[in-house]
């Protein structure tokens, strides 16, 4: 059997499933439950040989550091699933999916880190994620899955929706902005003006170098706010070297 390695994000799923119940089923039933169903699907539709659920780590991270309003807009999770992730954790342990994390380390720069050191064993992996950020990392043997809009992430859908390619996504939010993780862009950049410089220049590197020939307030902008563009950029950019001291066997389904 080939090597395909599954990765979850698994605080989206866990998110998605639980905001479903609540909103579908008026909140009842188990959202353990639920999730087990959902992960079992996942497992079902994209028969991995390896499957890992990669959770968040305890304490702030380096772009929390860098930048005190990372991800300040965002909900809290809901009292109840808190206190319900370690049996939602042990009842994916129990289908044979272990979950990692790793202190003060994202699980965005652990699931990066993992994808990026499998494709380098020429194998695949899919990334179970709705996340954008996921998407910086597309290539040949790295897919982004959205589970439940049921659809690969590839290519084609980065371009019709962004007009760039995966390769200049930290770029294009760097200048537009990213609302779900409170980064606010540079001023007057939108989405579209941010496409079209990228398209133009290639890099974010280009446009700032670039920004007395783009000329007039926009390119006045640029130039003024180039050290906010660059930080912004360094927030989107996933890592990809975490020390994780894991093997691939560790995720081996049916051991």
């Amino acid at each position: 059997m080939s090597i395909h390695v599954l990765i979850i994000d698994a605080l989206n799923l866990i998110r998605r499933v639980d905001a479903a119940r609540r909103d579908h089923a008026g909140g009842s039933g188990s959202s353990v439950d639920a999730c087990v169903q959902s992960l079992t699907r996942a497992l079902n539709e994209r028969a991995p040989s390896h499957a890992v659920c990669v959770f968040e780590g305890k304490g702030p991270s380096f772009r929390a550091a860098l930048y005190p309003g990372y991800k300040a807009g965002r909900a809290p999770m809901p009292v109840d699933l808190e206190e319900s992730l370690p049996m939602i954790r042990a009842a994916f342990l129990g289908m044979g999916v272990r979950s990692i994390e790793v202190d003060c380390v994202e699980a965005d720069d652990i699931i990066a880190t993992l994808a990026v050191k499998i494709e380098a064993g020429k194998l695949r992996t899919t990334i179970l994620s709705t996340d954008k950020i996921f998407l910086q990392l597309l290539s040949d043997r790295i897919r982004v899955r959205d589970h439940f809009g049921k659809r690969e992430l590839d290519q084609a859908y980065v371009f019709e929706k962004f007009q760039v390619h995966s390769t200049q996504l930290a770029d294009l939010f760097a200048l537009a902005g990213d609302p779900t993780n409170s980064i606010p862009g540079i001023p007057s950049v939108g989405r579209k003006t941010a496409a079209r410089l990228l398209q133009e220049y290639g890099t974010l590197d280009n446009i700032i170098s670039s920004a007395s020939l783009i000329g007039g307030r926009l390119g006045r902008i640029i130039e003024e706010r180039k050290d906010d563009a660059f930080l912004f950029r360094r927030l989107m950019l996933l890592k990809k070297d975490i020390d994780l001291g894991l093997n691939l066997m560790d995720f081996r389904l049916g051991r």
